[in-house]
């Protein structure tokens, strides 16, 4: 990652001092709004038409990549409230590389298995420098299953590339878990999170979720950035996945997708061949 400066550009949103933190603790809470409350309800509205049109049988949590669909959803992931967020710890030349609505539905949302997001992206890309936006759609809290990170995992132990076992299908958002003897749950921090606010965390760092049990729905959008000096090895993606230019310039000869433009036969390949960018 970039490492902070002493002089923050002013359109910033995060001090050096929260970088500093971000890059040792590998996440941050951010309190305030992310957009504008209108901006922010214009997202939901997005949101809610998207959910209720998903097909018959498709988990709620597993809406992943919904841009390649709904190029739409470009007016909030390029805007810069967001890119003045990631900026300082990206540096200028940002790319997308992901999004994904998770919503865990009242009274019988899935638990998310202790991961690190690295784990599914180790293929994908290099190096693994990835900032992910969490923004709550709906409140998330301990009641309704938020996400718990624990601290300083994407720095210590197996960074990021831990190992896993195998979970019975159907019983969790994903089909594996970190082995107990890599993780202590036990230092876990909850990221409680108002509906508009967000966290930041690191591909690499350990985290998880409790199952929604709860009348309380709780959605988040997983918003991803890159360096654009990170390699998308796109002779192992090309048909899968694309990645965006967000700001500044290409740092590593990667091609981009239009974001003005759908993708479906992107979502169509990965939904016939079980791909997921996470």
């Amino acid at each position: 990652m970039v490492a902070p400066t002493s002089s923050p550009l002013a359109h910033h949103r995060l001090t050096p001092a929260e970088v500093a933190r971000y890059n040792a603790e590998g996440y941050h809470i951010f309190r305030e709004q992310l957009f504008p409350p209108a901006k922010f309800n214009g997202l939901k509205a997005t949101f809610e038409h998207i959910l209720d049109g998903l097909d018959a049988g498709v988990r709620p949590e597993s809406m992943d990549v919904p841009h390649f669909q709904h190029p739409e959803l470009f007016q909030w992931l390029l805007a810069d409230e967001v890119l003045d967020l990631v900026e300082p710890i990206l540096g200028p030349d940002i790319a997308l590389f992901s999004s994904h609505f998770i919503c865990k539905p009242r009274g019988n949302g899935q638990r998310v298995p202790w991961h690190e997001d690295s784990h599914y992206w180790k293929t994908m890309i290099t190096p693994m420098e990835v900032v992910t936006v969490w923004l709550a759609i709906d409140p998330s809290t301990k009641v309704n299953g938020c996400m718990n990170v624990i601290p300083r995992t994407h720095n210590t132990g197996k960074l990021g590339f831990s190992d896993y076992d195998d979970l019975a299908p159907g019983i969790a958002v994903f089909n594996d878990e970190i082995k107990p003897t890599q993780r202590d749950p036990s230092r876990a921090i909850a990221i409680e999170l108002e509906a508009g606010q967000c966290s930041l965390h690191d591909g690499r760092i350990i985290h998880g979720s409790a199952p929604n049990t709860s009348s309380i729905r709780r959605c988040g959008y997983t918003m991803r950035y890159m360096s654009a000096g990170v390699k998308l090895n796109s002779d192992l993606v090309g048909k899968f996945h694309n990645i965006y230019l967000a700001r500044g310039q290409d740092r590593a000869g990667n091609t981009y997708g239009d974001p003005k433009q759908a993708y479906p036969e992107l979502a169509r390949f990965r939904a016939k061949h079980g791909k997921n960018g996470h």
